[in-house]
């Protein structure tokens, strides 16, 4: 599915509304609000307030891509999103899913598939 590269400035959230934030090695690709995310780059996430039901928090700690097919940094594949619903998965401590993440905003200059 095309999409717009996302960036380490690309606003990302977790399913339950809480910030993330991409930690990239990438600094050869540049795109609009700052260097191109790959699938093998981390996104954590800050303060996610989700609980379930029992004395065991499962907030979501990190967010895994699905990559894109045709588009490559560095011999990995790129992280194209659109804005919305993102095609990926917010996980908790013990990589249980907990739901897709949120797009809030995207660079809009590049775009893959």
């Amino acid at each position: 599915m095309p999409g717009f590269l996302l960036t380490v400035g690309s606003g990302v959230q977790c399913t339950h509304a809480a910030p993330a934030t991409a930690h990239t090695g990438n600094t050869r690709v540049v795109a609009g609000t700052g260097p191109a995310v790959t699938a093998s780059d981390k996104h954590t996430v800050a303060g996610c307030p989700f609980t379930v039901p029992g004395p065991k928090p499962q907030p979501c700690v990190t967010i895994t891509w699905v990559p894109a097919t045709r588009v490559f940094i560095n011999g990995q594949p790129a992280v194209v999103q659109v804005t919305g619903t993102g095609q990926g998965v917010c996980q908790s401590v013990e990589q249980i899913p907990q739901g897709p993440p949120i797009i809030a905003a995207v660079q809009t200059r590049v775009i893959g598939v």
